[in-house]
């Protein structure tokens, strides 16, 4: 479980094949920032814009983890086969605070940004992203994009995709890898779990069996 607040910006130095076939997936080699790593184990869960990985590999000195990506992932998610800039953020802890949302790193779709442009001091941020997920976007609702807890200022459905516009204020971009935007990117989003959970309960003809 995460929250969607950012605790580090990464590198994925390396990425090397498991396999030559589709079915085989990859092992990403990824740099931390200074002493990010003091407190991780193997096992542990990072997230890595947005998508939760596994710890398989650790090298404390070097500042650089491992995680093992399956082809079935690669294929639901964006940003996780080539080197460059990545949004980490550790697994809750049960004592932490919960400054974004409740994020479960289960990436529900991939977007492409649409528009990235300077407003003021802030940014103005346009991404269109599945008509699938459009039922679950909301005018000041949250939405996770590559792993960064957001709020959604505008929402705009179209014939075949939804367009949602979000303000991203100076400190989200320059401490996330969300700076490294443009248009066309293809983006990890997670829609609020809470709404899958509401959408559930009230579409279903399940009858709950309630004790004598």
């Amino acid at each position: 479980m995460f929250t969607g607040i950012i605790t580090g910006v990464g590198t994925i130095h390396a990425v090397h094949a498991q396999g030559s076939s589709a079915q085989h997936g990859l092992r990403l080699e990824i740099e931390a920032p200074p002493a990010y790593l003091d407190d991780v184990g193997l096992g542990d869960s990072i997230a890595l814009n947005g998508a939760c990985m596994t710890v398989t590999a650790l090298d404390t000195a070097q500042r650089r983890f491992c995680i093992e990506i399956s082809a079935e992932s690669l294929d639901k998610t964006a940003g996780l086969d080539a080197p460059g800039p990545i949004n980490l953020e550790k697994a809750l802890r049960a004592n932490d605070r919960l400054g974004g949302h409740i994020v479960s790193g289960h990436v529900d779709g991939v977007g492409h940004v649409s528009h990235f442009a300077p407003v003021g001091e802030s940014w103005e941020l346009r991404l269109s992203c599945p008509r699938a997920l459009a039922k679950y976007l909301v005018y000041k609702g949250s939405i996770t994009v590559n792993g960064v807890s957001l709020t959604v200022n505008a929402v705009r459905d179209g014939t075949d995709d939804c367009e949602v516009s979000i303000n991203l204020i100076p400190h989200t971009v320059q401490n996330t890898a969300l700076h490294a935007l443009k248009p066309g990117t293809r983006v990890n989003l997670e829609i609020d779990l809470i709404a899958r959970y509401v959408e559930r309960m009230l579409g279903s003809s399940i009858q709950p069996q309630l004790p004598v």
